[in-house]
């Protein structure tokens, strides 16, 4: 059975109501905590590429990228778990995990199901909550990976989200 149900969360998925690129993080993340992620993303399988600035590079350690300068190119690493699905990896801070995904990718249950799959595969690696909120909404999660009961669950009510944009859209 799916985590969640793409008739009960369809607007957490709706990019004209979170933003077409959610955030996801991870908090009180380390070094340790990304250098898992990247050996994640060599062991999966996936498809992916990293790059700072415009230059494509095989990915280094996670302390030689999150020790660069802070005037250096952005870095990034791109990541595709099932093809026309892109997950960007933003590797800014120890402190946090932090990445996206395109909600347009996503729709329909496959799309619910690739993104709880990816959830919980970042999630049970680090054995911690993988949490996501609508685009530049920090501190607000509506769903995430919960290690505790070791799936996707439901932060927020999907129909509070439809209000709050409605309600925004009408001042």
């Amino acid at each position: 059975m799916p985590d969640l149900l793409w008739d009960d969360v369809r607007d957490f998925f709706d990019p004209e109501l979170m933003g077409a690129l959610p955030d996801v993080s991870v908090t009180d993340a380390s070094v340790d905590d990304w250098q898992a992620v990247f050996d994640l993303v060599r062991s999966s399988g996936w498809t992916w590429g990293y790059s700072e600035g415009c230059v494509r590079m095989p990915l280094p350690p996670a302390q030689e990228v999150l020790s660069r300068p802070t005037d250096a190119d952005t870095a990034v690493l791109k990541v595709w778990p099932v093809t026309n699905v892109q997950v960007n990896f933003w590797p800014m801070s120890a402190g946090e995990v932090d990445f996206d995904v395109d909600l347009r990718e996503l729709q329909g249950q496959e799309g619910v199901d690739v993104l709880c799959g990816l959830l919980g595969t970042i999630g049970r690696r680090l054995g911690r909550p993988v949490l996501m909120t609508g685009q530049g909404d920090r501190g607000n999660p509506v769903l995430g990976f919960d290690p505790v009961v070791d799936r996707v669950v439901l932060l927020a009510d999907p129909l509070g989200v439809r209000l709050t944009a409605a309600a925004g859209g009408d001042s």
